[in-house]
């Protein structure tokens, strides 16, 4: 069995997958005490409430990881943020670099946003896990082709001790599915309507979506339909009758969260925790080729199979 520590864990969907993948949580970490509340509802092992700065790498090292995984906030790089990258948060990207680098366990897994890849941040944190001794793959996923009804893409850094760089690369983009998973092929007539508004960045771009497709980018934001919208030419209906915004519980499922997955808190905090996760099924896809890797590095890639909750 494989040990995986989560830094960064919020409520837990990285964990999540890796768990559901087979592997084996022993420790979550987090510094917002609602995420924490929230984790601890649904894992057994726990999540400890403390800030990445005062983790040590000998407290870390006690859990005897064979993996550490984690997702630093993105805020700084996401597209949803400002991306000013002397706001500090990105300090914590290299935060989780130099603890990994310190345990130097046999494999860590890094995830963030797809801007990451513009950042002057990445290549230091590259340029350190490389001279701690990781080869390294990097991929960008598209989760709405790794089983989640949602167009998200997201960043992966996976690291292996003593291995070549992209050993994992192709065998993650082999793997994908041919075409986008909807909220309907997920989900079926769950939510019972077919048609649904998602607050835009600007009323310039579409709001009224079908589940008969991808859901776009589950963010923090969840706002019911302003009296004065103007139906835009893209959107799915023009019929606004017929449109309803999605319950924060519904955009946990789309982040494809179980129904068992117990939530709490106030509408505010959720729905930025939730935005903030990992899909679970989008980890679990990542977390399913490194098993099949470590069990046999020259097997074919995995083959997609929906994980219907």
């Amino acid at each position: 069995m494989i040990n995986i520590i989560d830094i960064f864990c919020g409520c837990g969907g990285l964990s999540l997958g890796f768990q559901n993948a087979g592997f084996n949580i022993v420790g979550a970490f987090d510094n917002w005490d609602k995420a924490v509340e929230i984790y601890n509802k649904n894992f057994n092992h726990g999540a400890k409430l403390i800030d990445a700065y005062d983790l040590t790498p000998e407290y870390l090292g006690s859990f005897s990881p064979d993996m550490i995984v984690g997702g630093p906030p993105c805020q700084d790089y996401s597209s949803a943020g400002k991306q000013d990258e002397t706001k500090g948060r990105a300090d914590l990207t290299l935060r989780f670099t130099e603890l990994v680098c310190a345990v130097y366990p046999e494999w860590f897994v890094m995830e963030n946003v797809d801007r990451i890849l513009k950042s002057q941040t990445l290549p230091k944190a590259i340029a350190l896990f490389k001279s701690t001794g990781y080869g390294l793959s990097q991929v960008v996923l598209d989760a709405s082709l790794c089983g989640v009804p949602q167009k998200r893409k997201r960043f992966f850094l996976i690291g292996h001790k003593h291995e070549d760089d992209n050993f994992l690369t192709s065998k993650l983009y082999v793997g994908l599915s041919k075409k986008s998973t909807t909220i309907r092929e997920y989900l079926g007539d769950e939510f019972q309507t077919e048609y649904y508004y998602r607050h835009p960045r600007s009323y310039a771009r579409r709001a009224i979506f079908s589940i008969d497709e991808p859901s776009p980018t589950v963010r923090g934001v969840n706002r019911p339909i302003p009296p004065c919208y103007s139906i835009h030419s893209g959107d799915a209906t023009k019929d606004l009758n017929k449109v309803r915004p999605l319950t924060t519980l519904e955009r946990a499922r789309i982040q494809t969260f179980p129904k068992t997955f117990k939530f709490s808190g106030n509408k505010t905090d959720l729905e930025q925790i939730i935005g903030n996760a990992v899909p679970v099924d989008l980890a679990r896809y990542v977390a399913l080729h490194i098993k099949e890797y470590i069990e046999n590095p020259t097997h074919a890639p995995v083959q997609l199979q929906l994980n219907l909750n």
